[in-house]
C-alpha cells in the first residue's frame, strides 16, 4: 500500500461547492451547552464549550466514556443539535442557517465522517461504496466518478479490491476503503470516530500517516480516540472531561494527572497577561503561586559580574516556574520576566491549591520533585559564578 502512488492531486478539482474566508477557523464553536431530558429529568452533557481549531490541524479528541465527546463529536458533523450557542463549520452556522434536510446536504460536500465500524454497504463493492457521496450530491459528471473513486481507492492502496465486497476484504482494508469514501466529495474537513479502535498496530499506522498526509497537502482532521500513542502524533490534543473541556496548557504541564484533576486546576487556575519585556518576578520576591505558560516565553534572569542582566533559561508554552520556591518555601533568587519579542500568558495555580494538587496526585508530585533535585544540581554549578542560585523548570 504504497500513498505516494496517486494518479493525480484529487484535492484540487473544481467542484468545491463553499469557498470560506481563508483567515477564518475550520471550526468555531461558542459557548455550547446540551441538555438532554429523559424521564428521570434534566442531564447538561457539554457545559459551555468553546473551541476552535484552525485549517489544517490533525486533532484528536479524548475523554472518559462519558465526558461528553461523542456529543461534541455530533455537533461538529451536524448529527446533533446544541440547546444553546453556536456551531460554525467552515464558515456556516450549522443549527441557525439552515434545518435538518439542509445540514444533511451540507454534509455530503463539506464533511467526510469515518466510523470505527466502517458503516460500509455490505451488498456494493468497494468502488461503489466510494462512488455513494458523489452520487448523494450530485458532484462530479456521472462518467467521472468510476475514475475518482478507484483514484481513490488507488491512494489508500485499495484500486485491486475495487470490485470486492466489503466482507471479503480484511478490517484494516474497510477502513482505508471507508477513509477513501469520506473523501469522496472532496471535503475540507475529516472526521474519525475512534477509526482504529478495531484495526492491528499495522494498519493503524498506515491510516495515521495516511491522516497525516491529508493533512499536509490542506485537509482538517479531528479524531476522537483513546489510544496515547496517537495523540502524540497529532497538531493538538483536546481533552473532555464531565462536559468541560480541559485547558491545553494543564494538559502539557501536567500530563501525569487523571483528566478530573487536569479540569479541577484548569477551574481553579487564573489566566493573566504580560507584556512583552513585563517583569513577573523579581528576585528575593516571596513566591506564593504555580505558573504555566499557556503563550510566549519567559526568561530566567540573573545579575552578572558587572550587574548586567543575564539570561540563564527561557521557557516556553507547556512549561512551568515557581515550584522550586513552592516545595522548599523560598524567595525567587532569579528574576523571571517576560520575553521582549511578544506578550506572555499565565496560568497560575495559588499555593494552597497546588499542594493539594501534588497531594492527589502522587505521580505528579514525584515528578515534579525530581525536576526540582534536578534543577537544584545545575543551580550548584551556577553558584559557583554567580553566588546565587536560580529556580525554574
Amino acid at each position: 500500500m504504497n500513498m505516494d502512488s496517486t494518479p493525480r492531486n484529487l484535492f484540487s478539482n473544481k467542484q468545491v461547492t463553499h469557498t470560506p474566508d481563508s483567515s477564518a477557523s475550520m471550526i468555531d464553536i461558542r459557548k455550547v451547552i446540551k441538555i438532554f431530558k429523559n424521564a428521570a429529568g434534566e442531564f447538561t452533557v457539554l457545559k459551555g464549550i468553546d473551541l476552535s481549531i484552525e485549517r489544517g490541524q490533525f486533532v484528536s479528541i479524548v475523554g472518559k466514556s462519558g465526558s461528553g465527546k461523542s456529543t461534541l463529536l455530533n455537533m461538529i458533523t451536524g448529527i446533533d443539535h446544541p440547546t444553546s450557542g453556536h456551531v460554525i463549520v467552515n464558515g456556516t452556522d450549522l443549527y441557525t442557517a439552515m434545518d435538518e434536510s439542509g445540514r444533511s446536504l451540507w454534509r455530503g460536500k463539506n464533511l467526510g465522517i469515518v466510523f470505527q465500524f466502517f458503516q460500509l454497504l455490505p451488498m456494493l463493492s468497494l468502488l461503489e461504496n466510494v462512488m455513494l457521496p458523489m452520487d448523494y450530491a450530485d458532484m462530479y459528471d456521472f462518467d467521472e466518478r468510476p475514475k475518482r473513486a478507484m483514484e481513490l481507492l488507488a491512494l489508500v492502496g485499495l484500486e485491486k479490491q475495487a470490485s470486492k465486497l466489503p466482507l471479503a476484504v480484511s478490517t484494516g482494508q474497510q477502513q482505508l476503503a471507508a477513509i477513501a469514501r469520506a473523501l469522496a466529495t472532496n471535503p475540507p474537513l475529516l472526521v474519525a470516530d475512534e477509526p482504529t479502535g478495531n484495526l492491528d498496530s499495522r494498519s493503524t499506522d498506515y491510516i495515521i500517516q495516511l491522516f497525516e498526509k491529508l493533512v499536509a497537502e490542506g485537509k482538517t482532521v479531528v479524531m476522537v480516540t483513546h489510544d496515547p500513542s496517537l495523540t502524540a502524533r497529532t497538531t493538538r490534543n483536546i481533552i473532555i472531561s464531565d462536559g468541560e473541556l480541559v485547558d491545553e496548557t494543564v494538559a502539557i504541564a501536567l500530563p501525569l494527572l487523571k483528566h478530573r484533576q487536569m479540569l479541577a486546576v484548569t477551574q481553579k487556575a487564573r489566566r493573566v497577561h504580560f507584556a512583552p519585556g513585563a517583569a513577573i518576578l523579581n528576585r528575593e520576591q516571596h513566591v506564593d503561586s504555580f505558573f504555566m505558560i499557556s503563550s510566549g516565553e519567559v526568561e530566567i534572569v540573573l545579575d552578572g559580574k558587572n550587574r548586567e542582566d543575564v539570561t540563564v533559561a527561557r521557557l516556553m508554552p507547556g512549561q512551568y516556574f515557581g515550584e522550586v520556591e513552592l516545595l522548599r518555601e523560598g524567595k525567587s533568587i532569579a528574576s523571571v520576566r517576560a520575553a521582549a519579542e511578544g506578550p506572555v500568558e499565565l496560568l497560575v495555580l495559588d499555593r494552597v491549591d497546588f499542594h493539594n494538587l501534588l497531594r492527589e496526585s502522587p505521580l505528579t508530585e514525584e515528578s515534579i520533585g525530581r525536576i526540582v533535585q534536578h534543577r537544584l544540581t545545575e543551580n550548584k554549578s551556577i553558584a559557583r559564578h554567580s553566588k546565587r542560585i536560580w529556580p525554574f523548570s
